[in-house]
């Protein structure tokens, strides 16, 4: 799911009333008694009332922001446009001034209709100009919108079984007493799950079974919160079909959601060993000198280790249990079937005739083989009919939040669309892009999408904003438009291991009870490690292509 749309998470296990050592938050002490009330001023002169702390907006207000502010930029940027070839793909050199003709009320039309036009907009074909009653070709984010709902009811469902929770479970006790397998296994299928359907705030739901394994092993809570954060975040950083990140992306830039997934599933493979590599290092050494531990030990820790031998066995899955997690498992790999453009990928051909056997899906095929799935799987946990529908509901409720996101984006391209901004962007950086080598093209996309990555949370929103100026800038440096998502993804991701305007990160350091300072000394070398990774990676990419 998208890592910075805010949600709640889909569900969080009812264990009882929390330990005095749980990682659950506990509730702050009363006030003391001869503390100034709120309000009035202390006896030393101080100010009076309680200091108000800067809260990052929502992804949402962000992006009312952004929209505002291009609506009043394209008074001042002159329009203007490329001659495009027969696929709709912009001509280097041809770009030329040219008038929108849009008056003050048309202006005002569009700002007033963008999040509409980003639904459901129209291009007309002989003018190019997007509107809801408009003829010709859907410019609007409709059937990613729909898609995201589908797959939040489907991941809503699934969670609610409670088949997923209970896997992890036994597998984490399995494995209690070879911590290094166990950080492994762990973070593998946390990754799994993050590169190929954006787990990230599912994991807040796991901090209570997590801690205290790796205080039963030895280890110390950093362990813990870098097992489930980088876990999941390096799959998210590596998305090979993730629908939040590489679908939207790919949506946005005009290619199938399967272009580029062998230079992305390599990338997940290297990153993931890693970044497991890092945290068992760190954690191999907090056990062997408690003393090197970044966070120390709270009352209560250091016992845990001692408790680990008359740990209660978890019930052993049930047959309910394994046919959930196969049907989960299968709608996977299907998606991702549907979606290769396998001869492409075999022949190294892009132009490749398609195989008899491709079924070359999109959206529309998707959206619908998830909302199918949720239904299944509802039936084969034996739901009922009353309670499958609430959750299904429930799920599509809880991915209004990122499907609105990625309508507003589209709703702020419409609107550079019809002024006729979006090409004088494009020429505005194509004299950097032009003869600049394939592999520092890939470099550059990464490094320019890393302030956008924090100055927009929202990784499906990032991806619909930016992908309309940066997919084609892929085609004038001659280097193939998977890269940019590629590219692109890593940025969104990288920042996502460490910026504070996440529930992932500050929800997970505070259920860990791990200071944010300390997480970000733990983690800053591995980030500047992924750093030149990424970067050897994009630029492979670049030039193999």
């Amino acid at each position: 799911m998208d890592p910075n749309a805010q949600q709640p998470p889909a569900r969080k296990p009812d264990n009882g009333p929390p330990p005095d050592d749980d990682p659950r938050p506990v509730e702050p002490p009363p006030p003391d008694a001869d503390a100034p009330a709120e309000g009035t001023a202390p006896a030393d002169g101080a100010p009076a009332g309680p200091r108000r702390r800067f809260t990052f907006p929502s992804a949402l207000t962000v992006l009312v922001v952004v929209t505002l502010a291009v609506w009043a930029l394209a008074f001042v940027i002159p329009s203007g446009s490329y001659d495009r070839n027969a696929s709709g793909t912009p001509l280097q050199g041809t770009y030329h001034r040219t008038s929108s003709g849009q008056s003050l009320t048309e202006r005002l039309g569009d700002l007033f209709l963008s999040p509409v036009n980003g639904l459901y907009g129209v291009q007309d074909a002989k003018t190019g100009k997007v509107g809801p009653t408009m003829a010709g070709e859907l410019y609007g984010s409709a059937g990613v919108f729909l898609f995201v709902l589908a797959i939040g009811a489907f991941i809503t469902v699934v969670f609610a079984t409670g088949a997923l929770d209970r896997g992890i479970g036994r597998l984490a006790h399995r494995l209690r007493h070879r911590g290094a397998l166990l950080i492994a296994g762990v973070m593998a299928v946390f990754s799994l799950l993050g590169t190929v359907e954006g787990f990230a705030e599912e994991t807040l739901g796991f901090y209570g079974l997590v801690v205290p394994l790796m205080l039963a092993l030895g280890y110390d809570r950093m362990v813990a919160t870098a097992t489930i954060i980088l876990g999941a975040g390096i799959g998210v950083l590596c998305s090979t079909v993730n629908p939040f990140a590489t679908g939207v992306a790919s949506s946005a830039a005009d290619i199938s959601l399967g272009d580029g997934i062998v230079l992305r599933v390599a990338m997940w493979l290297v990153l993931t060993g890693v970044t497991i590599g890092y945290v068992i290092r760190y954690a191999r050494r907090v056990r062997a000198d408690p003393d090197r531990s970044l966070v120390g030990f709270r009352p209560g820790d250091r016992d845990r280790a001692k408790a680990a031998e008359d740990a209660t066995e978890p019930p052993p899955l049930t047959r309910l249990d394994r046919t959930v997690l196969v049907t989960v498992a299968l709608v996977f790999a299907f998606m991702i079937f549907s979606v290769i453009p396998w001869s492409g990928v075999l022949t190294g051909d892009a132009d490749a005739a398609p195989y008899a056997f491709e079924l070359g899906w999109s959206f529309p095929q998707l959206a619908a083989l998830f909302l199918a799935s949720s239904i299944l799987v509802g039936l084969l946990a034996r739901m009922g009919e009353q309670r499958l529908s609430a959750t299904f509901v429930q799920g599509v409720a809880e991915f209004v939040s990122p499907a609105l996101v990625i309508v507003l984006a589209r709703g702020v391209t419409t609107i550079m669309n019809n002024a006729q901004i979006t090409d004088t962007v494009l020429h505005a950086v194509e004299s950097t892009v032009s003869g600049v080598p394939s592999a520092l093209f890939g470099i550059m996309v990464y490094v320019v999408n890393l302030p956008l990555a924090f100055l927009i949370p929202s990784t499906s929103g990032h991806a619909t904003l930016a992908m309309p100026i940066l997919a084609p800038l892929a085609d004038f440096a001659h280097v193939s438009r998977a890269v940019v998502v590629t590219a692109w993804q890593a940025a969104s991701g990288w920042m996502n291991l460490w910026v504070p305007t996440t529930a992932v990160i500050m929800g997970g350091v505070s259920l860990a009870k791990v200071g944010y300072d300390r997480y970000l000394r733990f983690v800053w070398p591995l980030l500047a490690l992924l750093a030149v990774l990424i970067c050897g990676f994009v630029g492979l990419g670049a030039v193999m292509t």
